[in-house]
């Protein structure tokens, strides 16, 4: 598969770089790999911090409140029951680890089919290498109005760090960084348009 290749002014070079369609170009789709590997993405970004306190864990008498029977009533025990405002919770969350293990082949399909799958929707853009001599929101604004999708989502994908570019992007809401080797499969998807710098199509052909 061939694409053509921009300039950050939103003109077409007149080149173009191959995908490889073993990665870009999957005729069959494993939708339920990458719902496994979205899962397990956004399930190892939770803390799971929280918790409640059960009945023995809250600060209180324990006088009985009454007596067993012949109150015309439930047997509540103490203040710190479940049954009264303040009181314990019944089975409240504890804090745990959410996290889970995938083997890695089923996140590199994972990742090959939503690299597909924007491909087949032609939400991938190729420009070519740059960079900026100082962090500059302004200049990272101005790349994206020249190739007309400053109002979208985007995910630009480098072939390697760079803090100029990295920093230029932090302030714009609609658009992430990231580098060609450690994109996953939710950063994929998670956008409108994928922009590939030149560079990081070398690395994104070589995933296995």
């Amino acid at each position: 598969m061939e694409v053509a290749v921009y300039n950050i002014k939103g003109e077409d070079t007149g080149r173009k770089v191959q995908l490889n369609d073993a990665v870009f170009g999957l005729d069959e789709l494993n939708e339920h790999v990458v719902y496994l590997t979205v899962k397990q993405y956004l399930a190892n970004q939770r803390q799971g911090t929280h918790k409640s306190k059960e009945r023995s864990e809250i600060s209180g008498s324990t006088r009985k409140l009454g007596r067993q029977k012949g109150g015309g009533g439930a047997r509540h025990g103490d203040i710190n029951s479940p049954l009264f405002h303040g009181g314990g919770r019944v089975f409240g969350p504890k804090p745990r680890n959410y996290s889970f293990k995938l083997n890695k082949k089923v996140k590199a399909l994972a990742r090959r089919t939503a690299l597909s799958y924007k491909a087949a929707q032609q939400q991938i853009i190729v420009v070519e290498n740059f960079t900026f001599e100082a962090p500059k929101t302004k200049e990272m604004l101005k790349v994206l109005n020249n190739l007309k999708i400053s109002d979208k989502k985007v995910l630009l994908v480098l072939a390697s760090r760079d803090k100029n570019v990295i920093l230029s992007a932090r302030n714009l809401p609609n658009a992430i960084v990231a580098n060609a080797s450690d994109v996953n499969t939710y950063e994929i998807l998670n956008n409108k348009v994928m922009v590939l710098v030149e560079g990081s199509v070398d690395v994104l052909n070589n995933l296995k």
